[in-house]
């Protein structure tokens, strides 16, 4: 049976209405290149299941996945290694089967999930108040700008060259709809050099540390500059381990702190979902985009949560909202919060050192390599190396002997010939050996 409810008269009285001549009007915001003809889709005729499996397991195959072989790429998103514990108690049917708490008073769980995954961001990013998480490390950094806008009242945003292309990207999007304009650094350059752009119309300063390059920043110098000129400082880490080991972004004066949580409790997923962490200073709460859990007693004394802040337009006027978002999907931040619970303060100090030395041990092995160049001085665990030739074409080399070696810089926009490297805890000793003997092979 079809469910086509609308008629060509009720979808042209609808055009009408909103003011667009057609459907091409409707959608005029949706990039051309991102339209495909009908005629592009080069579909076979219907088929039964048994030989659709066959048809997608023979593409499927064709993939070097993230287990089958060595993989060092990072760039925002990376694989650690996710203990059995936390599938085994996300997919409990009470934490599966619930998204996000639309009836609070009678959400105790969830409710109290969420609160102790805030308390655990918060301690982790060293701010006062943490929300019940965004859709990704990319949205969150958008919707930091927005709130900046709104406490500062200001239109500019300055976003360095070392913020990963798809967080700028994702800004860009949001600041087309919203009124921001923004000057951006042309290359990563040192977190001070932002300085000088720092004016009485810039809202905020959005610095990524370690950066796409993986080079860690004192941002201390770059608050101290926002703040003197009325400006907020955003501190983006797409990498959260690192917080286990790096000065916390509040400590370095930062406003607002966002994060990709991928790497606790979430594998790669091709891409999603993943969790996005947002943290700012008490005196901005209102201002904060989704949702807040709080603890309270109820009239007998007992500990009870609440949904203390809900900002979305669902819950208040449209005009007072300061963001539709609510929180991801709720299933990733139990899976972060479970991991993390499960390492402990210690536990996730010793992960992200063990990270370090895998990358320490990685990049000497590799710069030793002729006519290979470590170019980041200081680092967590993803550096960037400058080879002699194109690191899109190494990294395919590397690739066909079973490892995956990075990402070429050249998929961010960056020169042709530099490779973004990563190591976490999953990366043996005997792994690390044989990227090496590829890469002096491929080269």
């Amino acid at each position: 049976m079809r469910y086509l409810p609308l008629t060509a008269d009720d979808r042209a009285a609808m055009l009408a209405k909103i003011g667009a001549a057609d459907m091409d009007a409707l959608f005029r915001d949706v990039p051309q290149e991102a339209v495909a003809a009908p005629e592009a889709f080069d579909l076979p005729a219907a088929k039964g299941e048994i030989e659709v499996e066959r048809i997608l397991t023979r593409f499927a195959a064709k993939n070097v996945a993230a287990g089958d072989g060595p993989f060092f790429c990072g760039a925002g998103a990376y694989k650690h290694h996710v203990p059995a514990t936390v599938d085994h108690l996300i997919q409990r049917a009470e934490f599966l089967t619930s998204y996000t708490p639309y009836q609070p008073e009678i959400s105790q769980g969830t409710l109290q999930v969420l609160f102790e995954f805030q308390t655990q961001v918060a301690a982790l990013t060293g701010m006062e108040v943490a929300n019940a998480s965004l859709y990704d490390g990319s949205t969150a950094t958008a919707e930091a700008v927005l709130m900046a806008m709104r406490v500062t009242k200001r239109p500019k945003a300055i976003l360095s060259g070392g913020l990963h292309k798809h967080y700028v990207e994702t800004v860009e999007t949001v600041a087309n709809l919203h009124g921001v304009t923004k000057r951006a650094m042309a290359s990563p350059g040192r977190a001070e050099d932002l300085i000088p752009l720092i004016d009485t119309d810039t809202a905020c300063v959005v610095v990524q540390s370690p950066d796409v390059f993986g080079l860690l920043r004192d941002l201390k110098p770059l608050a101290d500059a926002a703040h003197a000129k009325g400006a907020l400082l955003i501190a983006v880490v797409t990498e959260v381990v690192s917080l286990g080991l790096i000065t916390p972004p509040g400590a370095q004066g930062a406003d607002i702190v966002v994060a990709e949580g991928q790497s606790l409790g979430n594998g790669l997923n091709f891409g999603g979902p993943y969790v996005g962490l947002f943290a700012v200073r008490e005196k901005f709460l209102r201002q904060m985009p989704g949702r807040l859990c709080g603890q309270t007693t109820d009239a007998d004394g007992r500990r009870g949560f609440v949904l203390t802040l809900s900002t979305r337009e669902q819950h208040i006027r449209r005009d007072k909202a300061t963001s539709n978002i609510c929180t991801n999907s709720g299933l990733c931040a139990l899976a972060f919060s479970i991991h993390l619970s499960l390492l402990g303060e210690e536990g996730f100090t010793k992960l992200a050192a063990i990270n370090h030395a895998k990358a320490v041990a990685l990049a000497d092995k590799l710069s030793a390599i002729p006519g290979v160049a470590l170019i980041t001085p200081s680092f967590f665990n993803e550096f960037t190396l400058k080879l002699p030739r194109s690191a899109a074409a190494v990294v395919e080399a590397l690739a066909a002997k079973g490892i995956l070696g990075g990402v070429p810089a050249s998929r961010l926009g960056y020169a042709d010939d530099l490779l973004i490297v990563a190591a976490t805890e999953t990366n043996t000793d005997e792994d690390i050996a044989a990227f090496a003997t590829a890469l002096e092979e491929v080269l």
